[in-house]
């Protein structure tokens, strides 16, 4: 048994440590790039980006002042229970509870439209659930700021654009976004499924470890081509100027319908945050 206050407190100390610790892969990243980076004013950028998130991780403080919408995957075992509340309810009342004792920044506002009201606990979350089997409960906490989620994009392509219709996507996308995202990114791609499917595929690509390749050999010869392209175009940390654009790019696909070829591109800043917990 799972109990739902259980869920609640991982919500809450995983919204504060994701918002606070940058994963161990994305620094390594950025400290590999600040040695290659050849642009001075680019060198200087992530070695200040670098020392940002040490005095972050070291005081307990938010990394970036933008401490995102929170995005929640969830991994829960078919033969888990929760007991003692709502798995949904669950994890608004440890995001609330947790942008209020870190004091993060509260970033939704109810209606999007005419309102646009702050809820001032940063709740709603979104919240995607995977039917696993087993009997625990994997919870990956995501916040996401929108300086990069307002780059993502998704195209509905044909079939006959192929691969060159999907690199030519992301290629302009990222050409597009420029320096607003924050650069250096990471970049997932998801090709294939649907309309909303494509969507959430590129987004959980943010997630796998910066350096690791699709175990299909031409996904991931796409994704170091992708990133050899990407980091061509020059537009450098912060957008302005260098060698490193994104620190890589992770590529996913599904199956698809024969008349269709969807293809999701997300950008993640370099506060490539989330942190995640196992329960049960």
């Amino acid at each position: 048994m799972i109990r739902a206050d259980e869920i609640a407190g991982a919500a809450l100390r995983l919204c504060i440590e994701a918002n606070s610790i940058l994963p161990d892969d994305v620094m390594a990243s950025l400290t590999k790039a600040a040695d290659i980076e050849e642009s001075e004013l680019g060198k200087d950028i992530l070695k200040e980006i670098i020392d940002n998130d040490i005095i972050a991780c070291r005081e307990n403080v938010p990394m970036c002042q933008d401490t995102g919408m929170t995005t929640v995957f969830v991994e829960l075992g078919q033969d888990a229970r929760i007991v003692g509340g709502n798995l949904m309810d669950a994890i608004n009342l440890g995001v609330a509870a947790g942008y209020k004792a870190g004091y993060l920044r509260k970033s939704v506002d109810a209606e999007p439209l005419f309102d646009r009201v702050n809820t001032g606990d940063n709740t709603p979350a979104i919240v995607h659930v995977d039917i696993v089997p087993g009997d625990k409960l994997h919870m990956e906490i995501v916040p996401k700021g929108a300086g990069s989620e307002n780059m993502c994009a998704l195209k509905m392509l044909k079939p006959a654009d192929g691969v060159e219709g999907v690199k030519k996507f992301v290629l302009d996308t990222v050409k597009s976004a420029g320096g607003n995202p924050c650069p250096p990114v990471i970049v997932g791609v998801g090709v294939g499924g649907n309309f909303e499917a494509v969507a959430l595929m590129a987004k959980k690509a943010l997630l796998r470890r910066v350096g690791s390749r699709n175990s299909d050999p031409r996904y991931a010869a796409l994704e170091e081509e992708l990133l050899d392209m990407i980091n061509a175009t020059g537009i450098g940390p912060q957008g302005l100027g260098g060698r490193v654009t994104a620190l890589d790019v992770h590529v996913d696909y599904m199956a698809v319908h024969i008349a269709s070829l969807p293809a999701a591109c997300a950008i993640q800043c370099h506060a490539a945050r989330h942190k995640g917990v196992t329960l049960g």
